[in-house]
């Protein structure tokens, strides 16, 4: 018997992980899983990424093992986490069968967060059903591994919701504590969305803005090099504006070094530091943090039969525990019968 909570996070395979990844969640993954209060699970989430890319399966089988890459590269350990595929989870299927028959439709379509993504990935009247349904899909991943921690952002709260909903009526429904009610967990102040290179609130592997920890150190260079500033930052001499201003938003996240920080944003303010200058700093900057993953990822890379075997081992280490879940619905449901 152990004392530590379980956690349950993870990721869809649709594209390598990029900064905004690792600001946003993993570097927190990787501080949860080393403290020794966790038994962290780690999904890659192909059947959900599968929900709204189904025409183009190859995008998902070839991101599985460059999701797994980012993983290791970041500090991941298959030894202190389990790494484990959706896909490869049958019971997370069944579980989803039951619990669909506990959710209505106008309560599927109510949920917010569905309803944004919706909107964003504009399907219109042609919503995928397994899309639509997602939500009770990971309730399953949540619940199949009795997860009592799920590290959310403040948009994923109404899916926690949700999977809380469905526990609560379960045990209710058939008068059986069986599963477990999560809560959220917020990652520290500071491990927020970051902007794109762009300026785009959002760094998003569509919009092609992002720094991917894949990126060689000549990639990254030029990304940095392109960053948005501010526009109206002609000349050197000229006064420039730090709200907004890509590089600074980096620094501010990135560099350690916060009284230095403070002095360039006052020279920028004042006018007299340069947009090229402060660049360069940056790319110095995330040198230094992006190289030791970057140069793991490539060590990784050089076996990838030994990455897919890790996925593998993990999934089938996941199977033990979801299977015993999926045993205790039944019972409690009365579908066990023979």
């Amino acid at each position: 018997m152990t004392d530590k909570k379980v956690i349950l996070t993870g990721d869809r395979p649709t594209g390598r992980l990029h900064i905004g990844h690792y600001i946003g969640s993993l570097r927190n993954r990787v501080m949860l899983q080393n403290s020794g209060e966790y038994t962290p699970y780690i999904m890659i989430a192909d059947m959900q990424a599968l929900t709204d890319n189904a025409r183009d399966p190859e995008k998902i089988r070839h991101s599985l093992l460059e999701v797994a890459l980012d993983y290791l590269a970041v500090g991941i350990d298959p030894a202190k986490s389990t790494i484990l595929v959706q896909s490869q989870i049958p019971a997370l299927n069944e579980l989803t069968m039951y619990y669909l028959d506990l959710v209505s439709v106008s309560r599927l379509n109510r949920n917010p967060t569905v309803k944004n993504e919706i909107k964003q990935k504009d399907f219109g009247q042609s919503v995928p059903a397994g899309f639509l349904i997602y939500p009770v899909s990971q309730a399953a991943d949540i619940t199949a591994f009795k997860a009592d921690t799920v590290p959310v952002g403040d948009d994923q709260e109404p899916m926690l919701e949700q999977t809380r909903e469905i526990v609560r009526t379960f045990n209710h429904t058939y008068n059986k504590d069986v599963l477990v009610e999560p809560t959220g967990y917020f990652p520290p102040k500071g491990s927020g969305r970051l902007p794109g290179i762009d300026g785009n609130a959002k760094m998003s592997k569509s919009l092609g803005n992002g720094i991917y920890l894949a990126d060689d150190a000549d990639t990254m260079k030029k990304k940095i090099m392109s960053m948005y500033t501010d526009p109206n930052h002609i000349h050197v001499e000229d006064p420039g504006q730090v709200e907004g201003n890509v590089v600074f938003t980096y620094l501010d996240v990135f560099d350690d070094d916060k009284a230095k920080v403070a002095e360039l944003k006052a020279q920028y303010q004042a006018g007299g530091l340069g947009d090229v200058k402060i660049k360069r700093y940056l790319v110095d900057v995330m040198d230094g943090v992006l190289a030791p993953i970057r140069n793991r990822r490539l060590e990784y890379a050089k076996d990838m039969g030994a990455v897919a075997e890790m996925l593998k081992v993990g999934s089938q280490k996941a199977n033990e525990v979801a299977n015993q879940t999926l045993q205790e619905v039944r019972d409690a449901i009365g579908v066990n019968y023979f």
